[in-house]
């Protein structure tokens, strides 16, 4: 498959994307449009996503962008089409779909079904840079609002989840324990800010699993241990809230980082991947470059661009020409959302 012009759709959770990228084989990758519409703003009133309220706005966002996107060209402007199928809420997946669906009606392209976390490993391999690098096994860590999981990566489109968490995600921990800080939502972001000028060291919050021989994670007890420790607080001024912000933090860094540097050993991979909404923060990124620098000497760090930490389309895009190029085609009859479709 020399070249190829695909367009994506994604509509997973809380964010309406669409993007048109030009595949040249694996060399030369031009992101032609990159639309985003955050439902941030909608969502802050409610402390979290409501799903209902993200499907509504998804449908009007999804016909602006692709109108964006198509520009006058429209049908003309791709040759394939690649749509987040799943995980997410079945309710916004399904209106990427249908759109999608109709895409396909309209123009005769072929349609692929893309797994939303195949499209975060494949968001590190749309850098130039990382690209000339990938070189199989690779490790990644996906860490975001809903997800935390480590999948080795054998090959394109061939993986297996070595470690994954048992209860809730990183990054829900975030948003919760920010919640209960009273931290507009999305919380990450926040609690990061506030940890600038922290103490890492401050408060002694439990590290869960990170003693245990699993490579699986678990952050249930750290949000009840935030919760137990923030409501004894009996001073809550600034200074105390940032030492706060930096110790949990810090606590799930350590958390992340160290189970990832034991699973890259474990396995002798080449590459380890940071993708996800989580791998924006700051210290995460520092840490586990610094540590694999230190200990992996010839493993490489393959972080994704900022553009395409949160959830995108190009990343889609990226994955669907994975998926196309393997031979694998999506029926548009009979898609449907697959909610819980692990990676």
């Amino acid at each position: 498959m020399k070249r190829m012009r695909i367009l994506a759709i994604e509509t997973s959770c809380d964010e309406t994307a669409v993007s048109i990228v030009h595949f040249c084989g694996e060399k030369m990758i031009r992101v032609v449009k990159n639309l985003v519409f955050s439902q941030i703003p909608i969502h802050q009133k409610y402390g979290g996503v409501v799903p209902e309220v993200a499907a509504r706005s998804h449908v009007a966002e999804t016909v602006s962008l692709l109108t964006q996107a198509t520009g006058k060209q429209q049908l003309k402007s791709f040759d394939a089409i690649a749509v987040t199928q799943g995980p997410g809420l079945a309710t916004a997946l399904r209106v990427g779909i249908e759109a999608a669906r109709t895409l396909t009606f309209l123009s005769g392209k072929p349609l692929i079904g893309v797994n939303h976390l195949e499209g975060h490993l494949a968001s590190a391999w749309l850098n130039a840079q990382n690209r000339e690098k990938f070189k199989f096994p690779l490790l990644a860590l996906i860490v975001s609002g809903g997800h935390t999981e480590l999948v080795l990566m054998k090959d394109f489109c061939k993986y297996k989840i070595v470690g994954q968490t048992r209860d809730d995600a990183a990054g829900e921990c975030f948003d919760k324990s920010a919640k209960l800080m009273g931290l507009p939502y999305p919380g990450g972001p926040h609690i990061a800010q506030l940890a600038l000028d922290g103490d890492p060291h401050a408060f002694d919050l439990p590290h869960p699993m990170l003693k245990d021989p699993s490579l699986d994670f678990s952050f249930s007890g750290l949000k009840t241990a935030v919760r137990q420790s923030w409501e004894k607080l009996e001073i809550k001024n600034k200074k105390i809230r940032k030492n706060f912000a930096a110790s949990l933090q810090q606590t799930i860094v350590d958390v992340l980082v160290e189970k990832t540097i034991r699973a890259a050993k474990k396995f002798k991979v080449n590459g380890i991947l940071l993708v996800g909404g989580v791998s924006a923060n700051q210290e995460l990124r520092r840490q586990m470059g610094e540590r694999i620098e230190c200990e992996l000497k010839k493993v490489t760090f393959l972080p994704s661009d900022r553009l395409y930490i949160t959830d995108n389309a190009a990343m889609i895009a990226a994955a669907g020409f994975w998926r196309l190029r393997n031979g694998d085609r999506t029926n548009w009859k009979t898609i449907d959302a697959k909610p819980e479709w692990n990676v």
